[in-house]
């Protein structure tokens, strides 16, 4: 069989296009609204996205001195039997684990942490549930914020602490009360490090979404809030409300 210069040409013009463009993922669209800047009114009620600071707020945990790798491998021998399959990204775990350990009398609910790894696409089931009693894992999709992923290619790049931005914020977090909102059933949260402080008055909520689904696509944008699947919201706000930690890494 013989080809033309012709259809050689095409052929490889074709190839490098399908290149280009990627696999053919399918992308869901974005939340239609943006985080609202400092200027907007106040709406703590109806909507995520208020600007208004509740009176209750949470208490940050108290960090004693940075842990010696001695203690730091002490701590963790505690909980070597947490994830047993290694799903959770190690360092990731670690990290949240340790944190967990030394303040664990700020966190209420202990019977779950929970980890974020923006390091990885959205495509990807990168939102981890770990049950402290038997240390199983539980994973799912995922939003991360439109100011965190500029051309939607499902990898946040940049974050940001900052009222408009759209973006996710990393760091630990305080998951706090439940409330209905603008999208129904949802859970604020209280940032506990300097690169999320402002998460409550930015309104940085777990929210159901139509733009997430339980499958490998890049899921929609939020405006900085860790949206899941309206099929997973009630069993994940009811597993961590009432005072677990989140950990949002990249």
């Amino acid at each position: 069989m013989s080809f033309s210069p012709t259809k050689v040409l095409f052929a490889t013009a074709m190839m490098l296009a399908l290149s280009a463009c990627g696999p053919g993922i399918p992308v869901l669209p974005d939340d239609p609204n943006n985080e609202p800047t400092a200027s907007a009114p106040n709406d703590t009620n109806n909507a995520e996205g208020s600007t208004d600071i509740p009176s209750t707020t949470a208490e940050v945990p108290v960090v004693k001195p940075p842990t010696t790798a001695d203690a730091r491998e002490e701590i963790l021998k505690l909980y070597d039997y947490v994830d047993p399959t290694h799903i959770v990204p190690t360092q990731k775990l670690e990290d949240a684990i340790v944190y967990f350990h030394k303040n664990k009398a700020s966190f209420k609910n202990q019977s779950v942490i929970s980890v974020i790894d923006f390091s990885q696409k959205s495509t990807q089931k990168r939102w981890y549930f770990i049950n402290m009693s038997t240390g199983s894992v539980w994973n799912i999709h995922v939003a991360h914020g439109k100011g965190s992923d500029s051309n939607h290619d499902g990898f946040a790049e940049k974050f940001s602490n900052v009222s408009g931005s759209n973006a996710s914020s990393l760091g630990f977090y305080k998951t706090a009360e439940t409330y209905q909102g603008s999208n129904g059933y949802s859970l604020k949260l209280d940032g506990l490090s300097s690169t999320n402080s402002n998460a409550r008055p930015r309104a940085i909520v777990v929210h159901g979404a139509s733009y997430v689904q339980d499958s490998a696509v890049i899921q929609g944008r939020s405006w900085g809030c860790p949206a899941v699947s309206t099929t997973n919201r009630d069993k994940v706000i009811n597993m961590i409300k009432g005072g677990s930690l989140i950990y949002a890494a990249n």
